[in-house]
């Protein structure tokens, strides 16, 4: 267990596509602190082999995290955890208020 809250076990089942699993597993390693802002992430084969999925499975997830703004690769130095995260996508209650 981490300061930040516990992550769930990988164990995607029913109806939901894999992909979208390991991208919410992705996702709760960085709400929970596991993965940290700026912090660079596995080769997405190395996460193929962790999760035991396809790598193009990890390609698709890796494209979701990027649509929620929670990821960014960088051509040739590899992807990395958003820095800052975007509002409202961390378990933290006292992040600050953009004051829009």
């Amino acid at each position: 267990m981490t300061d930040h809250g516990e992550i769930p076990e990988f164990d995607p089942q029913g109806p939901q596509l894999i992909y979208v699993a390991v991208a919410d597993h992705i996702a709760a390693r960085i709400a929970a602190g596991e993965l940290a802002p700026g912090a660079r992430l596995p080769a997405e084969r190395d996460l193929a082999e962790e999760y035991g999925v396809a790598y193009l499975t990890v390609r698709r997830a890796a494209r979701v995290l990027r649509e929620r703004g929670l990821i960014l690769t960088v051509h040739g130095k590899g992807t990395f955890v958003a820095d800052p995260l975007p509002e409202g996508r961390t378990d933290n209650p006292a992040a600050p208020d953009s004051g829009a």
